[in-house]
């Protein structure tokens, strides 16, 4: 079993036409009796497990594609592929497959797929309609060999025949000597009738035909007969620039020729159905399916040949990261890694896992590092791709490494405040590397994927390296540009407002870290220096700021946006505003409705005392006479409450009297202690309350021990908060006893 030559990867066709790996094995063909017949069985090379189990079935048309791939339908939408790692093992079980099924190994295709629907026609057709008669392969019948090939497109079965035809003639060589012919000539018709033999030969979808005519010999003419679309005036010239324009680079000489030759079929195949092929119309998506597999299969062999020659990608690495490397070559060799990165999104999850893990092992990430730092805008920009793939495969491999950083290196050279730098440093006046950017660290710092169960640690750890180390980095141009000398052109603006989209996805994901470090920066109040930006994007992102931090509805940040008073510039920009109904009026008003409507009595309170004057004006919504009704209701509260307390000098018994009196008259059993004194002593705002409600006393009632809080003997006694339902309740029962103070 360990014979390489019998080492395959099992495939099977998705509904969207892609291919899905299911996994490594060894394949045997032998007989298995509970499916009467020879079958191909594949086990897995991990565990030994049955990956496939397939019956060699007569009527099955089995197709050899590319020397190393078996490829079959088992029903009407399971199509299933085996890629070998060696030619002889595939030529092996070939064999055996023709055997079973009486054929001649020396063919690509064991049957002839009939389409249902024209199963029963081509029943009564007589049999020498079975074959496709080809015309003489000659100049004076290019029109005809055009008609031909375009008639039978439509045709699933007569597709099939002519396709066999064309192999078993060797006419596809003929055809292109022909071209060579018309193009001396410069005969525009017969070249004309080419276009539309060839681009008809592709979609016939056949990989047979491919093999052919994508072998080094045949490609080139291939794209010269697609250059004469007799739709265009003037020909394209697409081999001049597959031969002179694109230029083949090898950062480090490739010794294996075979791989060398797959990248240059693979890189020409990809230009002719890019650039070359028309899009194909409705009808015609599914007839380029084995051109988009015979490029995805390459993909996979030349990244599974790259990552297989250590010696290759080791000695790429210790070039990129040599200091005596040239800038030139050391473009040559991020543009490269780029390109293998771009190929490996062709393989399947388990085999891209191995892929990236094998580049983390040869030491990519400490590479991009120094890549990335670098003053070369193009190398830069292809490191951020490599970077972007790599957060993309695995952002928790990228936080351990950062993570290990601090005890080798300075905060400067961190890798993710290489990043930061990158991104704050971006020249392109539409900031697009800088967005990228911002969308990666977003990705880093989403509590939403730290939560793998092998490291439950993740999360808290992580945090708080990246508050330590990293924060400080982010927010520096925010407090430069909130300090005296602020930068309001249209540039830092931007970057300004994606530093401020970040920190708002902070609060709202990093309720700890982020409450920390706007308390102790005082962010929020230089945050909100932004709200006199002359760019209105700018002053909306400073107020979503706010917003999400209000909508937390936490008291910490109230009091903090209290004690700074820190509505100012808000409502300052409210008033500059002026009667404009644009989104900022709408935003700012937005923020009140809030607090109104989830009535925060705390920031209620705050700022009918501190600007209603200012505010009252604003009748075209009542948001701010609503914050003023809901404070007036509160103070109400309060007040009754208060009242029930009172303290004065008359004797205990007429007081005991007065209140058993009104006890009596109203079947409310309220509580009083002693006279308040006058309505002025009621503190200015809730927030002065609440501070008032600190301390506490026991009240013995029918309901048991009630805390009072107090401030004095002499001052204002507290007040009880009775839920409303209790209230009811005590309606019902029999009235309370004179409450006492304990001594």
């Amino acid at each position: 079993m360990s014979d390489t030559r019998r080492r395959v990867k099992v495939y099977t066709l998705n509904e969207d036409r892609q291919w899905d790996d299911r996994g490594t094995g060894h394949v045997s063909s032998t007989f298995v009796e509970r499916l009467k017949g020879i079958s191909l069985l594949v086990r897995a090379e991990s565990d030994g497990s049955l990956l496939l189990e397939s019956k060699i079935s007569p009527n099955t048309a089995y197709q050899k594609q590319q020397d190393t791939l078996i490829v079959w339908s088992e029903a009407e939408n399971y199509d299933l592929a085996l890629s070998f790692q060696e030619k002889a093992g595939c030529d092996e079980i070939w064999e055996k497959i023709c055997q079973v099924q009486g054929k001649d190994p020396a063919l690509e295709i064991t049957q002839d797929p009939i389409d249902e629907s024209e199963e029963e026609r081509f029943e009564e057709m007589p049999e020498t309609s079975h074959l496709v008669d080809l015309p003489p392969c000659e100049l004076a019948k290019l029109e005809e060999i055009a008609d031909l090939v375009t008639s039978v497109l439509s045709s699933p079965i007569r597709r099939e025949k002519l396709a066999l035809a064309l192999m078993s003639e060797g006419y596809i060589k003929k055809l292109l000597e022909l071209f060579q012919v018309c193009e001396d000539l410069d005969n525009r018709e017969g070249l004309h009738h080419l276009y539309e033999i060839v681009r008809g030969v592709l979609f016939l979808n056949k990989a047979a035909l491919f093999e052919v005519m994508f072998s080094d010999d045949c490609i080139m003419d291939v794209v010269g007969c697609l250059e004469y679309d007799p739709a265009l005036v003037q020909p394209k010239r697409h081999r001049e620039f597959l031969t002179k324009t694109a230029k083949f680079k090898e950062v480090i000489p490739i010794t294996d020729s075979e791989l060398r030759q797959k990248i240059h079929q693979t890189y020409r195949v990809q230009y002719i159905q890019d650039i070359i092929l028309p899009t194909p119309s409705v009808f015609e998506e599914n007839f380029l399916s084995t051109l988009t597999s015979f490029i995805f299969f390459n993909k996979v062999e030349i990244v599974s040949m790259l990552q297989e020659d250590e010696k290759f990608l080791t000695e790429v690495f210790a070039q990129l990261t040599d200091e005596a490397t040239e800038y030139g070559k050391r473009r040559e060799l991020v543009n490269f890694f780029k390109e293998f990165c771009a190929f490996s999104q062709t393989l399947q999850p388990q085999n891209r896992d191995a892929f990236f893990k094998t580049l983390a092992n040869l030491g990519i990430l400490p590479a991009l590092e120094i890549v990335m730092g670098m003053d070369d805008l193009q190398v830069r920009a292809a490191a951020t791709d490599i970077f972007s793939y790599l957060v993309e495969f695995s952002p928790s491999m990228v936080r351990e490494f950062v993570m290990q950083e601090p005890q080798q290196t300075d905060d400067d050279v961190l890798l993710i405040n290489v990043v930061i730098k990158q991104m704050i440093c971006d020249t392109d006046p539409e900031l697009g590397g800088a967005v990228q950017l911002m969308g990666l660290l977003r990705t880093l710092i989403d509590p939403e994927n730290m939560l793998a169960p092998t490291n439950k640690t993740e999360k808290t750890e992580f945090l708080s390296f990246f508050y330590k180390y990293c924060m400080h980095v982010l927010t520096a141009p925010l407090l430069a540009n909130t300090a005296d000398n602020v930068k309001d052109n249209f540039q830092t603006a931007q970057l300004l407002a994606l530093i401020l989209e970040l920190l708002t996805f902070c609060v709202e994901h990093h309720t700890y870290h982020i409450k920390n470090y706007i308390m102790n920066k005082d962010l929020l109040r230089r945050v909100l220096v932004l709200m006199n930006s002359k760019h209105t994007f700018l002053a909306l992102c400073a107020l979503r700021f706010m917003r999400r931090i209000i909508g937390l509805k936490d008291e910490f940040y109230n009091r903090y946006i209290i004690r700074g008073d820190l509505f100012e510039p808000v409502i300052n920009a409210l008033l500059d505003n002026g009667t404009r109904y644009n989104l900022l009026n709408s935003a700012i008003i937005e923020l009140f409705e809030f607090i109104r409507v989830e009535d925060i009595k705390s920031l209620t309170a705050h700022i009918v005392d501190n600007f209603y004057k200012a505010l009252e004006p604003i009748e075209y919504v009542q948001t701010f006479k609503g914050l003023k009704t809901k404070y007036e209701q509160e103070k109400d509260r309060q007040t009754q409450r208060h009242s029930r307390y009172r303290r004065d000098s008359r004797p205990m018994e007429d007081d005991e009297e007065t209140w058993l009196n009104e006890d009596d008259e109203e079947e409310e059993g309220e509580t009083l202690v002693e006279k308040s004194k006058s309505e002025e002593d009621f503190p200015e705002s809730y927030e002065k309350y609440m501070e008032a409600k600190k301390g506490g006393v026991g009240l013995h009632t029918s309901k048991g021990v009630i805390k009072v809080p107090f401030l004095s003997q002499a001052g204002l006694v507290g007040l009880v908060d009775y839920p409303d339902d209790d209230e009811e309740e005590e309606e019902e029962e029999s009235p309370r006893k004179r409450p006492r103070l304990g001594s």
